[in-house]
């Protein structure tokens, strides 16, 4: 299924039928419990009418049941005997005894004076009706030949003379069943028919929304073939997700396009850069062939090293560029600071270290990169330091922070995300061979990214700048 306002349409209807369907079995186990215990209650209201003539010892075949085909009634004694039911009762069940046909109970079989001639017991006082709440069960009843089904009420009465009989009062539950057989019934039919209206509404709606994405493939498609980035694609003027996504892809497209025109300017500004010691070393070697006297080879061997050094720039830079993945060795980098520091001999400014000696800064990544980095880190501090160069190491929070500060003027707030591009250099007025080709900072930011790391830049209370690198440590 290829198309979004099918997917959509099914989808929409999948959910709209779990929803109805689940909300509509509630809805029938609600309906159901509350038929079915407005039965209970009835029940329990004929079971205690005909416990509370029990508990004043009106004979069995005197009692009164009121509405006795729509509640059937069954009384038993204490040994499960029926003594006594309601007319026109011929079967019954869900009430412990299946039994229809009352037993002959002693006091009724006997002509004992104990009784009077209105059948009740002449012992003195009056029996009781259970309090508590009637045990309730469903069963069915058979009364004039229409069996049904029907919820019992069971209730407890003592009589005067101490006989504890029960009462099982039942209550039609064909009320109970219409009702939820209806509801079933409008669901069953209803059902389809709303399935079907949110399908079509969901198709025709999903196609009006979808529409404005038409006509974005087609820019984009046109734009493709073009490779003109300038060109933008519609955007509806509603505020819904269509009208973002417009929005996010000729942001996208704008951020496409300047990356292109940095890329383009890279390679400009690198051919810039390279030209500029290619021709010098060429003048040079022209002028030592014509004259060998005046031949500068200080100068041939500076921008040789130059250029080299150059070049190893730019094809680190590729090799970032391209999703290089540093190495995995573990090393100290408290170690590594020392000795990328011993090396600096010939600094105009000597560094200070602050490396603690019982501090573990092991972190994993390729040594060369990391030391490149802390080498850049080092030159552009040496670069602006006016008198004093620290670096130190501490460990925060899982994570390794080399810190390199210098006195100089430090680094403006607007300016301190734009020194990491690729050949920014803040000061114009610096000759190249002072201020370098601007790729140090950019160099030591994409590495520090490679290595799950990040490289900050902010300023110093005392004036100068302050660089951290900060990286996982290993493991």
């Amino acid at each position: 299924m290829r198309s979004v306002r099918a997917r959509a349409a099914l989808g929409a209807t999948v959910v709209v039928a779990v929803a109805l369907i689940g909300a509509g079995l509630a809805v029938l186990l609600v309906l159901r419990a509350n038929l079915t215990d407005q039965a209970g209650l009835q029940a329990e209201v004929v079971a205690r009418e005909v416990a509370g003539q029990l508990a004043l010892d009106v004979r069995y075949d005197r009692l009164e049941m009121r509405a006795e085909e729509d509640n059937p009634v069954q009384v038993t004694d204490e040994d499960g005997r029926v003594v006594a039911v309601s007319k026109h009762l011929e079967a019954i069940s869900g009430t412990g005894t299946d039994q229809v046909a009352p037993a002959k109970s002693p006091a009724e079989g006997s002509d004992d004076d104990s009784h009077d001639d209105h059948g009740r017991y002449s012992a003195p006082g009056r029996g009781e009706v259970d309090s508590d709440d009637p045990d309730f069960d469903n069963g069915t009843a058979t009364v004039d030949g229409d069996t049904a089904d029907y919820r019992f009420a069971s209730v407890q009465a003592t009589t005067s003379a101490g006989v504890t009989l029960t009462v099982h009062a039942g209550a039609p539950l064909a009320a109970e069943q219409e009702a939820v057989g209806s509801v079933r019934r409008a669901m069953l039919i209803g059902l389809p028919v709303l399935l079907l209206v949110v399908s079509g509404v969901t198709w025709l709606v999903t196609r009006r929304a979808l529409r404005p994405v038409e006509g974005i493939r087609r820019e984009m498609a046109a734009i493709t073939a073009s490779e003109d980035l300038s060109r933008r694609v519609p955007e509806p003027g509603s505020r819904d997700e269509i009208a973002r996504l417009a929005r996010t892809t000729n942001e996208t497209l704008t951020a496409l396009e300047a990356s292109v025109d940095r890329q383009r300017r890279f390679v400009a500004d690198a051919s810039h850069e390279l030209r500029s010691p290619i021709a010098s070393l060429r003048t040079q070697l022209e002028v030592g062939a014509a004259h060998p006297e005046l031949l500068d080879v200080p100068g041939a061997v500076a921008d040789t090293v130059r250029l080299q050094a150059l070049a190893a720039d730019l094809l680190l830079l590729a090799r970032l560029d391209a999703g290089e993945r540093p190495g995995r060795t573990t090393l100290d980098l408290g170690a590594l600071v020392h000795e990328e520091v011993s090396q600096r001999i010939g600094d105009r400014i000597p560094v200070a270290v602050s490396v603690p000696g019982s501090g573990a800064f092991e972190v994993a990544g390729s040594r060369g990169q990391l030391a490149r980095v802390i080498g850049n880190l080092l030159d552009n501090a040496e670069r602006h330091a006016e008198h004093a160069v620290t670096v130190s190491v501490r460990g925060e929070r899982g994570s390794v922070v080399v810190a390199v500060t210098d006195d100089g003027v430090g680094v403006p707030p607007e300016e301190r995300e734009r020194i990491f591009e690729r050949f920014v250099r803040l000061d114009d007025a610096r000759t190249r061979d002072e201020g370098g080709a601007g790729l140090g900072l950019a160099i030591a930011r994409d590495v520090a990214v490679r290595h799950g790391g990040r490289l900050t830049v902010d300023g110093v209370r005392e004036g100068g700048a302050r660089f951290e690198l900060w990286l996982p440590t290993a493991g």
